[in-house]
């Protein structure tokens, strides 16, 4: 919770910035990924970017040749031109939201 901050006037409140202005989104999207759920099953590239945002449980994003973990609360930006797909990293449900972004 440290990288949470109380904004000022808020009272009880925590917030975390995930990520700053990048692009016009194109729609946003909440996925829940069962255990072993994900794709596609081959990585695929487009001319839009994603902001993937995990809210509960664990995600794999197979990046090109990095494997990037993301946990409850934390946010990654995948360029749509680099070959990907994401997956569930637990035995658990996970949730994400995806936001699309337009460059």
């Amino acid at each position: 919770m440290s990288e949470f901050m109380t904004p000022p006037n808020h009272v009880n409140f925590l917030a975390k910035k995930l990520f700053g202005e990048s692009g016009k989104i194109k729609d946003i999207s909440i996925a829940y990924l069962k255990k072993e759920g994900g794709g596609p099953t081959e990585q695929h590239t487009h001319s839009h970017d994603h902001l993937f945002i995990v809210t509960q449980g664990e995600a794999k994003i197979i990046y090109g040749d990095e494997i990037i973990i993301l946990k409850k609360d934390e946010a990654f930006l995948v360029k749509g031109i680099v070959s990907h797909s994401v997956w569930n990293n637990i035995d658990e449900e996970t949730v994400m939201v995806g936001i699309s972004v337009e460059n």
